[in-house]
């Protein structure tokens, strides 16, 4: 009998459907077409897999709106940030590595009489886990420079939203992709598990969290497989007193609330210059009370709803805790009061956006990952102090500064333990740059031409010519 678990929507707390779960014997016939579709795409011409990715991205971008319907039901989020994002990054992610494909090349080295040279190879069969904050577009993260360097990929979406990953599956068929070599598989831990045990997969590419990460390891080292993690996060924004302070609210708002707050990178340690952070807290408080917390298919929502119950109540324990550990809640907490026509949302899982001020470093909410629209203020004095306390934390995923002084800038930048940066902004990731962290939030990068290292080994050739 199969197996299967349901899936519910988070804005409204119904069930979805049921999903099948991906048996052992099921991954095992994916894993040996994997194996047949990589021998006949590893041997396509990098111009050749570039027209298939381009055209993949083009049927991306004509059924956006289809899409977007499908990723909202399954995650809760705004539909403006489905429509403006997700699939247009999804879209680019594989129009970019498209570009990269033909391109893709090892060097010559002459040596006196005789000489040598490097080839950049496909790796194999790799694996994919991906996280539920953004599902098709992680998908095509992985997808992409895996596939533009000529591997096989099989994905699994997190069980909790299993939906769009299926629908990049038809795509890429409908694009011309061979059969075998991008396949999706469904189930919770123990499918990742198998696959990140199963010795036929040489590669494991996991978005998710910290414990999970450290398991995808230990079981990577049965067969040594190739690994790359982007893990969680604890970042800091450092708030200059030379910047402007409405412009510095608004950033705050994005790095704390889009997405309702479910993102890796997410700046929820707000470190605000002592002399401006009573004026910096009067004016977010402005702006916060203004953002529509609701419906994700009303075109002005900004705060979805999070993902499941269980998530919901563990972000409502972090608020209690905060509570008690003496920082003062100044917006949100709680849940938003529901009209009588709006009573379908009454079990969906939404939360107003979060705001404690008077913080400290060794609270709870101050040091653990929470994954949901909850800022913590802090205030800072000097320079040395912030770069001090901001390194501070066990991740090292993001950073963001916002001064005038842009000696400061890269001053502060250098010297912060983080692996992608902000100055002046914050959360803006376009697919030419790489992704990923440092310490405990991972290793390794998605996007940029270093995505393309991650899926391919390098093979040295020493030719003698003095016979």
């Amino acid at each position: 009998m199969q197996k299967t678990f349901s899936n519910y929507s988070p804005s409204t707390g119904k069930k979805i459907c049921d999903i099948e779960i991906t048996q052992n014997y099921e991954i095992e016939s994916a894993i040996q077409k994997a194996k047949i579709g990589f021998k006949t795409w590893s041997t396509f011409t990098g111009l050749q897999r570039a027209k298939i990715l381009n055209r993949a991205a083009s049927i991306i971008r004509s059924r956006t709106h289809e899409l977007a319907q499908i990723e909202v039901l399954d995650t809760g989020k705004p539909i403006t940030e489905a429509l403006e994002v997700d699939f247009p990054s999804a879209a680019e992610s594989l129009e970019y590595f498209a570009g990269l494909a033909p391109s893709i090349h090892g060097d010559h080295v002459q040596l006196g009489k005789s000489f040598a040279y490097t080839r950049k190879e496909p790796i194999g069969i790799c694996a994919g886990i991906g996280a539920w904050n953004y599902p098709f577009q992680i998908a095509c993260w992985k997808a992409a420079p895996a596939l533009a360097a000529g591997n096989a990929m099989i994905f699994k979406p997190s069980e909790l939203t299993p939906l769009s990953a299926n629908k990049l599956y038809e795509i890429f068929l409908e694009a011309g992709i061979p059969e075998g070599v991008f396949q999706v598989v469904q189930g919770g831990r123990e499918v990742g598990e198998y696959l990140s045990l199963h010795n036929d997969i040489q590669k494991i590419s996991l978005t998710g969290s910290y414990s999970t990460g450290k398991r995808v390891m230990q079981n990577a080292a049965n067969n040594l497989k190739h690994v790359s993690l982007e893990l969680g996060g604890k970042s800091p924004l450092i708030i200059c007193d030379d910047f402007d302070i409405d412009k510095a609210a608004q950033i705050a708002i994005n790095a704390n609330f889009y997405n309702q707050g479910e993102i890796c990178t997410n700046a929820t340690r707000v470190f605000v210059h002592q002399k401006v952070k009573d004026k910096f807290t009067d004016y977010l408080l402005n702006k916060v009370s203004k953002l529509k917390v609701g419906d994700p298919y009303d075109k002005n929502t900004k705060l979805g709803a999070l993902i499941s119950k269980e998530h919901f109540n563990k972000v409502l324990g972090y608020i209690e805790k905060g509570k008690s550990e003496g920082a003062r809640l100044i917006y949100g907490g709680k849940a938003p009061e529901w009209s009588p026509s709006e009573s379908q949302f009454a079990n969906g899982n939404f939360l107003l956006p979060t705001i404690f001020t008077d913080c400290h470093d060794d609270m709870t909410i101050v040091k653990d990952e929470i994954f949901g629209p909850v800022m913590s203020i802090l205030s800072f004095q000097n320079e040395n102090e912030v770069i001090e306390r901001a390194n501070n934390t066990a991740y090292g995923l993001a950073c963001g500064i916002l001064t005038n002084d842009l000696n400061r800038a890269h001053r502060v930048i250098n010297q912060i333990q983080a692996g992608m940066c902000w100055i002046n902004s914050y959360n803006l990731s376009p697919v030419e740059i790489p992704f990923g962290g440092f310490k405990a939030s991972g290793f390794g990068k998605e996007n940029g031409i270093a995505a393309i290292d991650n899926y391919t080994q390098l093979k040295t050739v020493y030719v003698e010519l003095d016979n």
